[in-house]
């Protein structure tokens, strides 16, 4: 398509926007002034649904109306509440639904994953990680290392990209797995990098890995609901996610699991909880812990019903669009966006992002200097900053508009 950095076409192309309506789905957070912030940071907190106050009002409602017998009888039970997220979560991250399931928060499910999918050995203990992966993942994954009575400094690979590149390249990846396989244990990445906002190629990633007898897990917290995910295709291992950023379900909301089928059946270790055991025998109490015979077998505990109402809210949005209209849209808002920016005529910032992207663009900012993040928020514009140099913006296809692509640049352009 043939660009135009103009007001008038940026309005051309909401008005042919299949999507446009939902943009009216959605609270669009105001200025003081009363006008709509221009908010494009759906990547690190998505907007509220309108409809998720009913949904989490049904569950007040029924809580007041049956107390505890609101497991069995309120209009949606919550005895089963989390299984009736997993028909939209397979679809959203290409999965079966005994593969994905709504529990924790993100970092606890990373550890969870980690008991299972982590086994190092004498000879073979390493892990993979980008070196600007989110910290909580670095985190976990180093106190893990150091679990096992290892040390991180021997035992995790932190990939960098090349000297003057901003995106780690797959055939680096390749090289690290092909020189040091018969060391490594795990590789455990960003699904998409969230700081350059990188997409990784998934399946490539994963059959070079499994060939050398290596598990494969994803953090998907900026991929669920951003990305065309295909997992139990491509046959990843585990990957977890948050559901705040895309899926618009409240802050610090339940996160989701994916375990592979192939494992169901192992004997895997695992933290075990009640809720993951065998739903026929659960409330008989016993001694021995018996696992559900799907990802399921991985929960702790019941989780909080109004936080999966809220998502729910959210994900009967993704059924009635679909991920394939979703990342249509996403690739015609950056693609908008990278055009508009690269009119600029400065050496004051420079697009980090490289094309195997999802909605995020991240703009590095020579110097270091956070004041003309402070400008462009002063006019309206919601985005985040990432210490040490980077702007985040983040069109969602979802709510965003092509004419908060053109407003966000004409404010980012006159500021610089």
């Amino acid at each position: 398509m043939s660009y135009k950095n103009t007001q008038e076409f940026s309005l051309q192309l909401d008005e042919k926007d299949e999507l446009k309506r939902y943009r009216n789905e959605f609270h669009i957070p105001l200025q003081k002034n009363g006008q709509e912030h221009i908010y494009l940071c759906g990547n690190s907190l998505g907007l509220q649904a309108k409809r998720t106050k009913a949904f989490i009002n049904q569950e007040l409602e029924d809580w007041a109306t049956f107390g505890v017998e609101g497991h069995f009888h309120a209009k949606n039970p919550w005895l089963p509440y989390h299984e009736f997220l997993a028909e939209s979560y397979a679809k959203i991250v290409g999965a079966k639904q005994s593969e994905v399931v709504a529990m924790n928060t993100l970092t606890v499910n990373l550890h969870l994953m980690l008991v299972s999918f982590y086994r190092p050995t004498k000879n073979r203990h390493k892990i993979i990680i980008e070196a600007d992966a989110f910290p909580s993942d670095i985190y976990a994954v180093e106190s893990q290392i150091k679990y096992h009575g290892l040390s991180p400094d021997t035992s995790l690979i932190k990939l960098k990209p090349r000297v003057g590149e901003s995106a780690i390249r797959t055939e680096d990846i390749e090289e690290i797995i092909r020189s040091q396989g018969e060391d490594i244990a795990l590789i455990m990445l960003g699904g998409v990098n969230y700081y350059t906002g990188q997409v990784f190629d998934f399946e490539r990633i994963t059959k070079l890995a499994q060939a050398k007898a290596i598990n494969v897990g994803f953090d998907l917290a900026h991929g669920a609901g951003n990305v065309k995910l295909e997992l139990h295709n491509w046959g990843v291992d585990f990957a977890i996610w948050c559901s705040y950023k895309y899926l618009n379900s409240g802050p610090g909301s339940v996160a989701g699991a994916f375990v592979h089928e192939k494992h169901h059946n192992s004997d895997l270790p695992r933290f075990a909880g009640w809720w993951g055991h065998n739903k026929e025998s659960r409330f008989k109490m016993p001694d021995e812990f018996n696992p559900i015979k799907s990802v399921e077998g991985w929960q702790l505990s019941n989780p909080p019903i109004l936080s999966l109402a809220a998502i729910r809210a959210s994900l009967s949005i993704f059924d009635e669009v679909g991920m394939e209209k979703l990342v249509s849209k996403s690739k015609k808002l950056t693609d908008y966006l990278v055009f508009l920016l690269n009119t600029i005529e400065t050496d004051r910032i420079e697009i980090i992002t490289p094309k195997e992207r999802g909605c995020q663009i991240s703009i590095r900012v020579k110097n270091g200097s956070k004041e003309l993040f402070d400008k462009i928020t002063a006019k309206g514009v919601v985005a985040d900053w990432r210490e040490p140099d980077v702007i985040r913006v983040a069109p969602v296809p979802l709510y965003n508009s092509f004419s908060d692509v053109f407003n966000f640049y004409n404010i980012l352009k006159s500021a610089i």
